[in-house]
């Protein structure tokens, strides 16, 4: 999407919510509330985005909208406000503003809603949750880290400490070690340990600066490779990269493919792990148009294709046909369950 299309998106839903009048008139409108990250955070926001995008481009009848939230406290609001122009069905991203959909949902139970990375327990029956077994991804980026690394030192940090961060930090973690006891080397991780559940975290996912100064933290300790789980604060550790030279350091992008979103830093992208986010929202919309919607869970794997490596962009060359072999057979042996992520 176009600066020019976003900036379209945004005026045109402000100034109709300001005029307390729905935009142009469609047969479905898809709606959504974004995290503080923003709409172009280079991760979870954007990706979710692209499924809005997606479904409008496969179906003429679908309206996409989004509101950005600037703070935690606009997500009610923001909530509302998409209620209030009866959007069909509102989704919303980010583990953070799971406590905003429930109140919301429990008020409106005739609105569907659909909120990326949470789930409830016991579920609502009009919100369907989006979970990732990002772990299984992160895993195999891991086991690739592992062997493509020169100092035998891996770096990671996230945002805050919460499920759908640290699901990548462990999923990371493991694959190093089932590296090591299949090769016996001792490749070493910086940033976490899953059994204490303590790491290095920004408290942020918005400061690129800190982002920076975790990445070169991490470097200054011995990491070559660098996983930032914090969304735009990666972006931070990706400029650090690009700097010191990819014989320095690289970085392993979330979410989404970083070579695509974040252009500029392209080539210090050893891969990402990916969580299909706009394949899994595109679901979603698909099912509240047809009636199939139900409150509930999904959950995208390796399997379904939910979770995922990208490519290894400019290292592709440099990657071992050997290497790149052996990470078929793992994914191949998470899928049929004879190589387990995890303790």
């Amino acid at each position: 999407m176009t600066l020019i299309s976003k900036l379209s998106v945004r005026t045109g839903l402000a100034a109709a919510l300001m005029a307390g009048t729905v935009m142009t008139a469609q047969a479905f409108t898809a709606c959504q509330v974004t995290d503080t990250g923003g709409i172009d955070d280079a991760g979870f926001n954007q990706t979710a985005w692209k499924g809005v995008q997606d479904a409008m481009a496969a179906n003429s009848e679908v309206e996409g909208r989004f509101l950005e939230s600037q703070a935690e406290t606009d997500y009610e609001a923001n909530i509302n406000s998409l209620i209030s122009e009866q959007c069909d069905v509102i989704i919303t991203v980010g583990f953070l503003m799971g406590d905003a959909t429930k109140t919301a949902a429990e008020a409106n139970p005739d609105v569907k809603f659909s909120i990326v990375d949470f789930a409830y327990d016991p579920t609502i029956p009009n919100v369907l949750g989006q979970v990732f077994a990002t772990d299984q991804g992160a895993f195999l980026a891991g086991y690739l880290a592992a062997g493509m690394s020169e100092t035998g030192v891996i770096g990671t940090f996230g945002g805050i400490n919460i499920p759908p961060v640290t699901a990548f930090m462990d999923g990371l973690y493991y694959g190093v070690q089932y590296y090591n006891e299949q090769k016996g080397t001792d490749v070493q991780v910086l940033g976490w340990n899953p059994e204490s559940k303590e790491g290095l975290f920004t408290g942020n996912f918005d400061s690129l600066d800190d982002g920076r100064a975790f990445a070169q933290n991490l470097y200054d300790e011995g990491a070559d490779i660098v996983m930032p789980v914090a969304g735009p604060v990666g972006l931070g550790s990706a400029t650090l990269a690009k700097e010191l030279g990819t014989d320095e350091l690289k970085i392993i992008g979330v979410d989404a493919d970083q070579t695509q979103t974040d252009p500029e830093n392209s080539d210090v992208y050893l891969t990402s792990v990916l969580k299909r986010m706009d394949s899994t929202v595109t679901q979603v919309i698909d099912m509240a148009m047809d009636d199939s919607f139900e409150g509930g869970l999904t959950v995208g794997t390796l399997e379904n294709d939910g979770v995922g490596l990208a490519g290894f962009g400019a290292f592709d060359g440099e990657v071992p046909d050997e290497l790149k072999a052996e990470l078929e057979a793992v994914k191949a042996g998470i899928i049929d369950g004879s190589i387990t992520v995890g303790m």
